[in-house]
């Protein structure tokens, strides 16, 4: 009951907030896009086990899949749009599909190189290819609508976006996927003696992971108004280690931690880039620090620690055998 109350107001503040505070359409579009980036992460990270640095890269082919689409196809802003966010999120999961049988293979600190590597590749080919800016990087069709709408327009999108992957990654969780998934978390080789297949359920997370990454990255290149290939698409110094540490902050292996990682991160960050000047970075980057050595298992990891009645499972304790006469 309590959680059905806590989905429906959060549900109806997202609705309000254009109207509640229409000056920070903006960056509210972007912290619920962290909240995508802290979900799909943690598909992989906290419930598979595998921590993956390589996850901006469908959502920056989602971003360039989408933004040629809308400057080639020679139809109406709306039509183009609608096109170029199902080509993006088509696009990633597709990538996703072709590497997931080969780079899922590999395990522990080798993954997390492999696709780390992945996401730098992906910024520097795009830096190179003309066709999509090079390096002066490429600005997507302006929206056409009414001053103000612009935000209110993609700020609906992005939180339809953050919703849709909430429930879904719900959903999963609840059925054997979720059990699957936790399964390799545990003990692989276990899970694969048992028959499991487990790089097919691999390879079928990140597809999941780069399907809302790349509407995400579509959204987000819109949204911005400029498609930097290091800095926006294949920023992996940035939206890349984010979308890790959100996940730790709130709790791996969680469905609202991610969430309340992200909005504590985002909203952290916005207030050193506000009245912090020169010093946001030293401020973010003390605060990377913070949260890996005194949040190691997570703001809903500690709560659980400290209130297990509220937060954990509850084990109920058995009662005494009776002596036998």
């Amino acid at each position: 009951m309590k959680r059905s109350i806590l989905r429906a107001a959060v549900l109806a503040f997202l609705i309000a907030f254009p109207a509640l505070l229409p000056a920070w359409r903006t960056q509210m579009s972007y912290l619920v896009i962290m909240i995508v980036f802290s979900l799909t992460w943690d598909l992989l990270g906290g419930q598979m086990g595998y921590n993956s640095f390589g996850n901006v890269l469908f959502f920056g082919i989602g971003m360039y899949v989408c933004a040629v689409v809308q400057r080639d196809a020679h139809f109406s802003y709306p039509a183009t749009l609608a096109l170029g966010i199902a080509a993006g999120a088509a696009a990633a999961v597709a990538v996703a599909a072709i590497l997931g049988s080969g780079i899922l293979g590999l395990r522990g600190h080798y993954f997390a190189i492999g696709t780390l590597g992945l996401g730098i590749a992906a910024g520097e080919l795009a830096a190179g290819w003309d066709f999509v800016g090079g390096g002066g990087g490429m600005v997507p069709p302006q929206y056409p609508g009414a001053l103000g709408g612009r935000e209110t327009f993609f700020y609906y999108l992005a939180a339809a976006l953050a919703v849709a992957t909430f429930f879904t990654l719900r959903w999963l969780y609840g059925g054997r996927f979720g059990l699957a998934v936790n399964a390799i978390r545990d003990d692989e080789d276990k899970a694969e003696a048992m028959g499991l297949w487990t790089t097919r359920y691999k390879t079928a997370a990140w597809c999941v992971s780069a399907f809302f990454l790349g509407i995400g990255g579509a959204i987000v290149g819109n949204v911005s108004g400029f498609i930097d290939p290091r800095e926006t698409a294949f920023a992996g110094s940035t939206y890349g280690v984010w979308m890790v540490l959100m996940a730790i902050l709130g709790g791996k292996g969680t469905l609202w931690g991610p969430v309340l990682g992200a909005v504590i991160f985002h909203i952290t960050k916005e207030l050193f880039w506000t009245y912090l000047l020169d010093w946001q970075q030293v401020a973010l980057g003390f605060l990377i620090v913070v949260i890996v050595i005194f949040f190691p298992v997570g703001i809903l990891g500690w709560a659980r620690e400290k209130w297990p009645e509220k937060f954990g499972h509850r084990v109920e304790e058995a009662k005494p055998a009776e002596a036998s006469g």
